[in-house]
């Protein structure tokens, strides 16, 4: 076996496990989505687990995705995410007891920083495994919210779980579209070797 046949078994592998990755976020952030707008609405107790649950699944997320590739040591922006998202839910946790203005605000900081480090993960990746330019614009995306986040949260109007769905609506697209682009390219890749 060559050095590029094994180079590109190994790309192949990490596609692989990126696109179900991809797909599996989605399909998580999606749920979470569906039930913040309809019962979590009128069951203030699920709404406040769900606002704890949603940094700590970005923190476990985060910490498998990293140990598929060389672990959180050889992944700074995966490490940084990790400990960010951990302390998010602590601090969420805390500002339930205060407001839910105090929740948006923990929220905004934390999507700030996470959508910088994310976008951190899909520069580094752009090189080994393409496809990356969704998680870009994800991370991106998701630093200008936080802001946005913090803003309203100094504001008067009401804040629930559903100011902060439509963020996690836009995680989920993003993550769909990135599995949806690595699907397409691995069935273009296979296409001319179905061929020969």
């Amino acid at each position: 076996m060559s050095a590029q046949t094994s180079g590109q078994g190994r790309a192949n592998s990490s596609n692989g496990w990126l696109k179900n990755y991809y797909y599996l976020r989605f399909a998580v952030s999606a749920a979470w989505v569906l039930a913040a707008f309809t019962v979590a609405k009128m069951v203030p107790p699920l709404a406040a687990a769900m606002l704890v649950a949603y940094p700590l699944w970005d923190a476990l997320a985060n910490y498998v995705d990293a140990q598929r590739s060389g672990g959180l040591g050889r992944n700074g922006s995966q490490l940084l995410n990790f400990v960010v998202s951990i302390v998010t839910a602590i601090a969420v946790a805390i500002a339930l007891g205060h407001s839910m203005n105090a929740v948006l605000a923990v929220y905004g900081v934390w999507a700030a920083v996470s959508g910088a480090f994310q976008l951190l993960t899909a520069v580094r990746r752009w090189k080994t495994n393409g496809a990356q330019w969704a998680m870009i614009l994800s991370g991106a995306q998701s630093a200008l919210a936080g802001l946005f986040f913090v803003k309203m949260a100094g504001g008067t109007e009401a804040i629930g779980i559903a100011n902060v769905a439509p963020y996690a609506a836009f995680g989920a697209f993003y993550f769909l579209v990135s599995a949806v682009w690595l699907s397409v390219g691995e069935i273009l890749r296979k296409s001319p070797q179905a061929a020969r």
